[in-house]
C-alpha cells in the first residue's frame, strides 16, 4: 500500500513568486525563499512580457532553485515563454490553467507543476497528475471563482468557500493518488500572518509538500508551519525505534496503538525535520 508521494520535494517549504519582469528582484527573492517562482503570467502587463523574457534569458541563477511560470498552453505567449525558456538553463516549469494533458505536450523536457484553477483543471487533477513529466500540482482560489463566474473565494471572515476547500482537496487527492507531491495555494493578505500560519499549518497535517506565497515576509512562518518542533521530531524517532524493536504488526507505545499510518505519519515528519 502507498504511504504518499516520493520523500523528496526538489523544493520548498516556501516558494516565491517574483515578477519576471523585475530582474533586480530575482536574487534577492531568491535569497529569501526556498525557491523562486519567476512569473511570465499574471504577475507581468502582457506589454512588457517581450523585456521579461530577456530578462530571464539575461539572469544567472542557481538552476536548481528556479521554476519558470510560463503563459497557459495554446496561447501566443506560451510558444514564446518557450523559446525563451529553451535559451536558460532552468528546467522547472509551472504551467497555469491546466486543463488537459496535451496542454503539457510542449514540456516534455521540463519537471512540470501543473496549476489547477479553473473548474476544468481541477476536475482534471488526476489525468494531469498521471502525465509524463508532472512532478506536482498546485491549485488555484481566484481563478478558479473567476472560471465559475463568482466573484471572492473567500468568506468575509477570510475562510475559503466551499467550493476553494473541494478544488483544494481534490488536487491534493489527486496528486496523493499518483505518488506525486502537492503544493498549497498563495495566501493573498500579506498583512494577514495569522491566517497564513493557520492555512500553512494545516496543509503540513493533510500532507501539501510546499505552500506558494507573494511576498518575502511570508516566507518564514510557512517555514516556521513546516518545519517540526524538536519534540515531534525525538518522539517520532522513538515510535520508530519501537516498531523496530516490536519486529512488526501492531503494537502499544506510550498507551497508543500504532500501525503502518500512525508510522508514516512518523516518517512524514522526519522528512520534514
Amino acid at each position: 500500500m502507498s504511504e504518499g508521494p516520493a520523500p523528496t520535494f526538489p523544493w520548498g517549504p516556501a516558494l516565491l513568486f517574483c515578477p519576471a519582469d523585475r530582474p533586480e528582484r530575482y536574487a534577492k527573492a531568491l535569497e529569501r525563499a526556498d525557491a523562486v517562482i519567476l512569473d511570465l503570467e499574471d504577475a507581468v502587463d502582457p506589454a512588457t512580457r517581450p523585456a521579461a523574457r530577456e530578462a530571464l534569458v539575461a539572469s544567472e541563477l542557481d538552476p536548481e532553485r528556479v521554476i519558470v511560470r510560463v503563459n497557459p498552453a495554446r496561447t501566443a505567449d506560451h510558444d514564446a515563454d518557450l523559446s525563451a525558456l529553451a535559451a536558460t538553463p532552468y528546467r522547472a516549469v509551472m504551467l497555469p490553467k491546466a486543463e488537459r494533458p496535451s496542454d503539457l505536450d510542449g514540456l516534455r523536457d521540463y519537471a512540470v507543476i501543473a496549476l489547477c484553477e479553473t473548474a476544468a483543471g481541477v476536475l482534471a487533477a488526476p489525468s494531469l497528475a498521471a502525465a509524463p513529466g508532472v512532478i506536482a500540482l498546485m491549485w488555484g482560489a481566484e481563478d478558479l471563482v473567476a472560471s465559475l463566474g463568482g466573484t471572492s473565494s473567500r468568506h468575509p471572515d477570510g475562510r475559503y468557500r466551499d467550493v476553494a476547500r473541494h478544488a483544494r482537496s481534490a488536487v491534493l487527492l489527486a496528486a496523493g493518488a499518483a505518488s506525486i507531491h502537492a503544493v498549497d495555494t498563495v495566501h493573498l493578505d500579506i498583512a494577514d500572518l495569522e491566517g497564513l500560519a493557520a492555512e500553512a499549518e494545516d496543509a503540513v497535517a493533510v500532507g501539501f509538500a510546499a505552500t506558494a506565497c507573494i511576498h518575502p515576509g511570508q516566507v518564514e512562518t510557512i517555514r516556521a508551519a513546516y518545519r517540526p518542533v524538536p519534540a515531534e521530531v525525538q518522539a517520532a524517532r522513538e515510535l520508530l525505534a519501537a516498531a523496530e524493536n516490536a519486529g512488526g504488526g501492531v503494537f502499544r507505545h506510550e498507551g497508543r496503538m500504532v500501525d503502518g499510518p500512525v508510522l508514516a505519519h512518523a516518517r512524514a515528519v522526519l522528512r520534514r525535520s
